[in-house]
């Protein structure tokens, strides 16, 4: 989980103040009501008289995606800007908001964190740019995170639809069966570490964003939105199936007390010692990069249903290209996003190992039929991609979702650590979620 800084929080509080004035106001630069249409011919034209766009992202394939931009428009010149990532990222785009000075002509935002600034009038909406005509370009999930009915707040730049890879070396060996439920899941978990005390299922030491997706998939709908009218609920059928079924794991102390992307994590995932890792399809080439020493042990499988034969999934991670309401160059700008995430740069991205969110590439052949040779040759994307079309698109976040994630495991963490259970560690996320959205002028129930 990113652990959001203090200074970022202050930044979100003083956002969402400000936001609310100018809701109240009316009208602000990123509000489609200050905009004209922007029609082909006028972004054709801003590409031919060229300029200047400051591009703020971390994700490393748009490097390849901006420097061939550069070539087929030889008159406008990227400035990409990589080198923060997370907490720095967001630190450095609010503070800039808040000074507007410096502000980038388009920025990377990650879906669960679109709502916070499209919401305090930071974004640019970009349906005047002939955005929602690339809809049924996207698969549901990340579409409905950058968009608001026919408001469009970013384009789509990836995705994160879960699966469950799972060491194949380790259930070949204790003679396991990979899960197709949770319940499954759960036996598999004792199974393993009564064969041997030292495997653990999986690593778990209380992440808000895995527990969110795991809610998502489970058919949780903990959040409703609409503009500063906030509902924060985690009593539904959803969060039980989730809470029911992961306090089992914790109780018999089946889930190792490992905090991902650490030393002891790579570890685990090597020797097998962690057996499973529910995640986003964007995991592949962290395996390659990580823990290539396991390379053949690994394989990919349909996340486990709730319910048999159900098949819904979530996603875990991804984000967007939007264009902060304060940046210049607005043609230019919209012009380099709809190429990286929806024109020839998608395809420059998916040879580097990106996941798309784009239906054309998940449904075509060759993405499907991409043999894996890190996981024994076997067609993953042909799993990831049955994921993506089985995510609900009703999902929503908080529009201060990264304070509240930053609050999980004093809450919900508790659960992991001492004697409070998961449902009441929700309970208490609730309770604080929705003190602080009230602190900050959203009306909560």
């Amino acid at each position: 989980m990113r652990r959001t800084t203090g200074r970022l929080l202050r930044g979100i509080a003083l956002l969402s103040v400000l936001a609310l004035g100018a809701t109240a106001c009316g009208g602000s630069d990123g509000d489609s009501s200050d905009q004209k249409p922007v029609s082909a011919g006028d972004i054709q034209a801003a590409l031919k008289k060229g300029g200047t766009v400051t591009v703020w992202a971390w994700e490393p394939t748009l490097k390849k995606v901006a420097a061939d931009f550069q070539v087929k428009y030889p008159k406008v010149k990227i400035n990409l800007v990589g080198e923060r990532s997370g907490d720095k990222h967001y630190t450095a785009l609010s503070n800039a908001i808040s000074a507007e000075k410096g502000v980038p002509d388009v920025a990377q935002v990650e879906y669960f964190a679109v709502g916070q600034y499209s919401l305090t009038k930071g974004l640019t909406e970009l349906s005047p740019f002939g955005a929602g005509k690339l809809a049924d370009t996207y698969t549901p999930g990340p579409w409905n995170a950058v968009s608001d009915g026919d408001k469009v707040y970013g384009l789509p730049m990836d995705s994160g639809p879960m699966a469950l890879f799972y060491n194949k070396k380790i259930f070949d060996k204790y003679e396991i069966a990979v899960p197709t439920t949770w319940d499954e899941y759960v036996d598999a978990a004792r199974e393993l570490h009564k064969a041997d005390p030292k495997i653990f299922i999986a690593n778990d030491a209380g992440d808000a964003g895995f527990a969110t997706s795991m809610l998502w998939q489970a058919g949780s709908r903990p959040y409703t939105v609409d503009g500063t009218k906030v509902k924060i609920d985690f009593s539904d059928a959803g969060a039980r199936k989730y809470t029911d079924t992961w306090q089992q794991l914790l109780d018999e102390k089946l889930l190792a007390p490992i905090n991902g992307w650490t030393d002891d994590w790579y570890k685990g995932l090597a020797d097998g010692t962690i057996a499973t890792l529910a995640t986003g399809a964007w995991m592949p080439a962290n395996f390659v990069t990580g823990v290539p020493k396991a390379a053949g042990d690994w394989r990919a499988a349909p996340m486990p249903a709730w319910t048999k034969g159900d098949k819904a999934s979530a996603e875990n991670g991804g984000s967007s290209l939007a264009l902060p309401a304060l940046g210049r160059n607005k043609e230019l700008a919209y012009a380099f996003a709809e190429y990286a995430n929806a024109g020839d740069g998608v395809g420059t991205r998916v040879e580097q190992g990106a996941f798309p969110a784009t239906t054309a590439e998940l449904r075509s052949d060759a993405f499907r039929n991409t043999e894996f040779a890190y996981f024994g040759g076997q067609k993953a994307n042909e799993i990831f991609a049955d994921s993506a079309a089985a995510v609900a698109d009703d999902w929503s976040y908080l529009p201060f979702q990264q304070y509240a994630n930053s609050i999980f495991n004093d809450t919900v963490g508790k659960a992991y650590v001492s004697d409070t259970d998961l449902a009441a560690g929700l309970k208490s996320w609730q309770d604080a979620s929705v003190k602080y959205g009230k602190e900050q002028g959203f009306t909560v129930e």
